[in-house]
């Protein structure tokens, strides 16, 4: 039986492809949603941009059939425009010039009209409310949600017996009966009578084994303070894989680790990158501050300060910059803005990075917990040859009043690749910025 899916003004802001995500049934946007993206789309940043493309998308549709009877899709079903009835079947106390009750008021007419698989769907759980006590069914829209709660970590323990932990050693790696992992995951390896002792290894593709870490990483002076963190410089250090995320929670080192391999691979004698491209989406943490003074560098100063913070700490760490190639610094230590003259960093607003094309650097998103899944394409579409690209973020910590922790492009991105070779990823748990860190962490 054909469905009908009415669709909300954010679901639509949220992903502009949205309208094809509901098979071969029927898609209703109402006429309302149509005047709300004609709002939004004078906006300069992504919102507006979403709107535009939302219209445009429609705009071609119309040649494809009249939106009033059904547009054809391209995956067999159809779009509608919907119409506010004159005479609205809402209840008295429910303001009918209201937006969300006009675009609710079209669902409970199709219904009227005998179509029984109405469904409303919105990411407004205020509207859902109402739909649901209107007797609409209603949905939030998951088609680009995962279950943050089931997160793929990035690693697990196995045990294993005393005889395939001595192979392991005899032979650098290890096959274990019944165990696939996926590409660059991690293990723990452990004897069932000795839970303390563990041995830490990578999943290797190539022969379908398991091979032991190397001992002693560290980047500028920055060293693997938890097992996660082990396994977290083992993906930044190794170039062959290119994209790697870094989730977990405030004070779990993410980007401070980031930060640290990057320089590192910048700044060696034979340098594997160009230059560190550091970015993070301009999204405040409660009430915006307005507008702010100075040029463009200036501005974004003050929200790469928790950057700038972490490479300060880095850089006090360095050694004197004559070793790392800068002859002109030689009797002082690093700075960041010797970082920035010297072209070896750059700092960036995510909302400058799209339309261009990066090759051969060291890309870090910062925060990327605050990005879409069509946002996060965006950036990893942005790679050149040679580059490598770093997401790190929290998806408990989420400013962006569209995104939850299930369907931010994290969260998302880190499901849809985890089976990717040249994707690595570790779910970082363990405080280690302080104590007081930790404790607000855990209890608050």
């Amino acid at each position: 039986m054909a469905k009908y899916f009415v669709l909300d003004t954010n679901v639509l802001l949220h992903n502009p492809a949205s309208i094809f995500s509901f098979a071969d049934n029927t898609v209703v946007i109402p006429i309302t949603v149509i005047e709300e993206l004609d709002h939004f789309k004078s906006s300069s940043d992504k919102i507006g941009m979403h709107a535009r493309q939302v219209l445009r998308q429609i705009d071609a549709l119309i040649k494809k059939g009249a939106l009033d009877r059904g547009a054809k899709l391209e995956n067999g079903g159809r779009l509608r425009i919907g119409f506010v009835p004159k005479d609205t079947k809402l209840p008295e106390d429910i303001d009918s010039s209201i937006a969300d009750n006009k675009i609710l008021s079209v669902a409970l007419e199709f219904q009227e009209h005998g179509k029984d698989n109405v469904f409303f769907i919105s990411k407004d759980v205020n509207a859902r409310i109402k739909a649901h006590a209107l007797g609409i069914k209603s949905r939030d829209y998951e088609k680009q949600q995962v279950e943050y709660r089931s997160l793929y970590v990035g690693w697990r323990e196995v045990e294993v017996s005393e005889e395939l932990l001595s192979s392991l050693y005899q032979e650098g790696k290890l096959v274990v009966p019944g165990i696939s992992l996926h590409p660059n995951e991690f293990a723990s390896l452990k004897l069932p009578a000795s839970g303390a002792r563990e041995v830490l290894c990578r999943w290797s593709l190539e022969d379908n084994s398991l091979r032991v870490l190397k001992e002693g990483q560290s980047s500028f002076g920055i060293k693997p303070l938890n097992r996660e963190q082990r396994f977290a410089f083992e993906l930044l250090l190794d170039d062959t894989v290119q994209l790697v995320s870094l989730v977990g929670q405030a004070g779990t080192g993410k980007t401070l680790i980031a930060l640290a391999c990057a320089l590192d691979k910048t700044l060696q004698l034979k340098p594997i990158y160009e230059r560190v491209l550091v970015a993070r989406p301009v999204i405040p943490m409660g009430r915006d501050i307005g507008y702010l003074p100075g040029t463009k560098d200036q501005k974004l100063s003050y929200w790469m300060r928790p950057i700038f913070d972490n490479l300060e700490f880095i850089l006090a760490k360095a050694k004197p910059s004559i070793e790392l190639g800068l002859g002109s610094h030689r009797d002082k230590k690093l700075t960041v803005e010797d970082l920035q003259q010297a072209n070896i960093l750059e700092i960036e607003a995510l909302t400058y990075i799209r339309g261009r094309s990066i090759p051969n650097q060291f890309i870090i998103v910062d925060e990327a917990q605050n990005l879409t899944p069509h946002e996060i394409k965006t950036i990893i579409s942005r790679a050149g040859k040679g580059t490598k690209i770093v997401l790190t973020g929290d998806p408990e910590q989420i400013d962006n009043p569209y995104l939850d922790a299930n369907s931010n492009g994290l969260t998302y991105l880190v499901e849809r690749l985890k089976n990717e070779k040249l994707f690595g990823h570790v779910l970082l748990s363990k405080s280690e910025r302080s104590v007081l860190a930790a404790m607000a962490v855990q209890r608050l």
